[in-house]
């Protein structure tokens, strides 16, 4: 569930905004995979790696996004 993707990033935010802020995160599993300069590079990695999800990407130090359940990433290059 993405709650648990959620809680597990509020229980490392304090070490990430300090020494990330301002880039962008995968949380999946409840494990930091990785940091990003970017979210297209966060949202390609997260998207070959785990598909659909569930999986968070959140910019560190900013608010959560809300997004509608139907809304889905797609890299512009992967209808090419």
């Amino acid at each position: 569930m993405l709650s648990e993707e959620i809680a597990a990033y509020e229980k490392m935010r304090s070490t990430l905004e300090a020494d990330h802020l301002g880039k962008w995160v995968v949380v999946h599993e409840g494990k930091l995979v990785n940091v990003f300069e970017s979210f297209e590079e966060a949202a390609d990695q997260a998207v070959c790696r785990f598909g659909r999800g569930p999986y968070l990407i959140r910019q560190v130090g900013a608010g959560p996004i809300q997004l509608s359940a139907s809304t889905l990433y797609r890299p512009v290059h992967a209808g090419s």
